[in-house]
């Protein structure tokens, strides 16, 4: 299970985050966010724990914990948005959307004339 851990201190390091999420079980992997420019912490990272038990005991058990002066903040992550499962919507949705704007671009034909229909019929007088 990965999990958000947000208000560190800037002089949190990821080596610090490792021992104390360790406490609580195994820890596969733990990623603090660095500013690309500085190289200094944003103040949050991601540690992901294999066992989901253990991983629920740590945000229990850690959020709200004292680390470096700040009380840290501890929750189970969510899919990025954009991420992969937003690129297959969009992958599915494509096909449909150029049938959608294929359909509008064709003509309104009546059944007693096949010609195109006068919108005023169709829509009805528009007014401002």
């Amino acid at each position: 299970m990965k999990l958000l851990v947000r208000n560190l201190a800037k002089a949190t390091t990821e080596e610090k985050l490792l021992t104390l999420f360790k406490e609580h079980g195994n820890v596969q992997s733990c990623n603090l966010v660095l500013d690309k420019d500085t190289g200094t912490s944003k103040g949050f990272a991601f540690v992901e724990m294999p066992k989901v038990g253990e991983a629920k005991a740590a945000i229990k058990q850690l959020n709200g914990y004292k680390l470096a002066g700040n009380l840290i903040r501890v929750k189970k992550a969510e899919a990025k948005k954009g991420a992969e499962e937003t690129t297959e919507a969009v992958a599915e949705a494509k096909p449909v959307i150029k049938e959608k704007k294929a359909a509008k671009k064709a003509p309104v034909k009546t059944e007693e004339t096949s010609e195109m229909a006068d919108p005023a019929v169709v829509w009805g007088k528009v007014e401002d």
